[in-house]
């Protein structure tokens, strides 16, 4: 089963997110917890890449690109806890590293997340 990942819509949903619980690593930092009318059978994950740490746009859309792809990766092959929603914050770390070793460190974090 191929589930569907939703970008978080809201503002309020955003900032609920950041008073709740988070896991941080030399990428990202990973804000998590559960959110009213949220649909279980849908993954509600948002990235965020900031302006100030990454200038170039370009830059900023190929972090995004990547956090997408381990994700979507995650969805299949970790098992993932979907009464959440989660909240992305990329580093700029992300840039100059490999994907193997940033995916392979998402997966341990994501995997911590009861």
């Amino acid at each position: 089963m191929r589930s569907k990942i939703v970008a978080l819509s809201k503002n309020e949903d955003f900032k609920n997110l950041l008073k709740k619980k988070k896991i941080s690593n030399n990428y990202i930092t990973l804000f998590f917890g559960t959110l009213k009318n949220k649909n279980n059978k849908k993954l509600n994950i948002s990235f965020i890449t900031k302006k100030k740490l990454i200038r170039s746009a370009v830059k900023r859309n190929k972090v995004k690109r990547r956090l997408r792809n381990i994700m979507n990766e995650a969805v299949k092959k970790i098992p993932i806890n979907f009464n959440y929603s989660y909240l992305v914050i990329a580093k700029i770390t992300m840039l100059n590293n490999q994907y193997a070793i940033i995916k392979d460190t998402l997966f341990q974090d994501i995997e911590k997340i009861k």
